[in-house]
């Protein structure tokens, strides 16, 4: 009974989902990294710019609402592979508490936040059962002398415990090592700094209200008793958005005289939106996915959502299957059975387009009826899985010979 219990057990108490504090991230040396600013950047501050936060919901989000389900080949064809623990594990829930897009999406998260994304294998008689995120900031990462990579986890008791690549799956974005993902939000920190201080000046600029838009001068010398009251009546009743055009009480000559907002004022709507445009790169997410639509027009919006699948989406999606390839199939499965992601709905067209592309693949032979009728997740019917070939397209070997044998 021993045996079996450890076989089927889930982690210990050591395993627990694993996070480190900020405090401690900081004091390592970890992604706490300052802008020029003097502006700490994390994980955390950089959601709080809304390009970012957008770029990574999309990211997320969009392979969130994609199936990955596990097929096994069999020659030429293949089939999904119901009967494999991990084709439940793919498709119904990672583990107890979370449903695959959730996992996904945090998946994609943290790979766009942090450029690694570790998760706990439970397993039962060498087969994987149960994927548990861990805090990547919480796990570091190095080769043993055998080459084999090695995971020191940190967990929320404060405990550490080193284990190794057939406890823990790993996947990670563009290394410069073979073993650990490059941090975007590191390597962006300065342009992440730049945009939030971009905020902040535009919301110190309408918080002043009137007090940035002009001067109180006169010809008189006030007294230090005077000026405080002035000073702090004037803060009072003209300083913030809801106090901007209250009327002016003045005394003692004094007068108000209008300044115009200075052009590097006047420019900041500018330098957000060229931030951005540069957030957007970081990620590779076209700007109109974030609500930025000025350079969208009807003709080039769909070709920016076919080049958002190709080149910001496959990237995640082809380490993502290799990496369940490689880590979450046995050896003995490997080459037979393999993951793959359905990217196919996110490149449909309109209904005309579709049917037209379906009309096609039927004509020549590359589509059923039945096929046609599953990507637009409908029922099969009776006599549709006949594949056409056109006529001229046929050949008649027993002709070619007879032609041969008369010449």
């Amino acid at each position: 009974m021993g045996i079996l219990s450890n076989l089927f057990r889930r982690k210990s108490s050591n395993t627990a989902i694993a996070q480190m504090p900020e405090e401690l991230a900081a004091m390592l040396g970890g992604w706490n990294l300052d802008g020029y600013s003097g502006r700490a950047i994390t994980s955390h501050t950089a959601m709080q710019l809304t390009a970012v936060f957008g770029c990574v919901r999309v990211l997320s989000e969009s392979v969130g609402m994609l199936p990955c389900t596990l097929f096994e080949q069999k020659g030429r064809s293949k089939e999904k592979a119901i009967n494999h623990d991990l084709y439940t594990l793919l498709t119904t829930a990672p583990n107890d508490y979370m449903t695959p897009q959730e996992f996904w999406e945090l998946l994609i998260t943290c790979l766009c936040l942090r450029g690694n994304f570790y998760a706990y294998k439970t397993k039962a008689l060498g087969n994987v059962k149960e994927l548990l995120p861990l805090d990547p900031d919480a796990v570091e990462v190095k080769l043993n002398s055998q080459w084999e990579p090695v995971y020191k986890v940190t967990f929320k008791d404060g405990s550490q415990d080193v284990l190794s690549q057939d406890e823990i799956w790993h996947v990670r974005i563009l290394t410069q090592d073979g073993l650990i993902g490059l941090n975007p939000i590191a390597y962006a920190r300065q342009a992440i700094s730049l945009g939030l201080d971009t905020e902040e000046f535009g919301g110190n600029l309408f918080k002043n209200g009137a007090v940035g838009s002009g001067s109180l001068e006169t010809d008189q010398q006030l007294s230090d008793e005077a000026y405080k009251r002035l000073r702090d009546d004037f803060k009072e009743r003209h300083q913030g958005m809801e106090n901007m055009h209250k009327p002016f009480i003045l005394e003692m000559g004094l007068k108000w005289k209008q300044i115009a907002m200075k052009a590097e004022d006047s420019q900041f709507l500018e330098t957000r939106k060229f931030q951005k445009d540069e957030i957007c790169a970081i990620f590779r997410v076209p700007p109109h996915m974030i609500a930025n639509l000025e350079k969208a027009t009807f003709s080039n919006i769909e070709h920016q959502a076919q080049s958002f699948v190709n080149y910001a989406l496959m990237p995640y999606l082809t380490r993502i299957e290799q990496r369940i390839n490689v880590g979450l199939l046995s050896p003995t499965d490997r080459g037979r059975f393999y993951a793959k992601f359905n990217a196919g709905a996110l490149l449909r067209g309109d209904m005309t387009s579709r049917f037209n592309a379906y009309s096609q693949g039927i004509q020549w032979g590359i589509y059923s009826p039945n096929d046609c009728l599953e990507l637009e997740d409908r029922n099969p019917r009776e006599g549709g899985d006949i594949y056409l070939t056109p006529m001229n397209m046929t050949t008649n070997p027993e002709s070619n010979d007879a032609d041969q044998a008369t010449t």
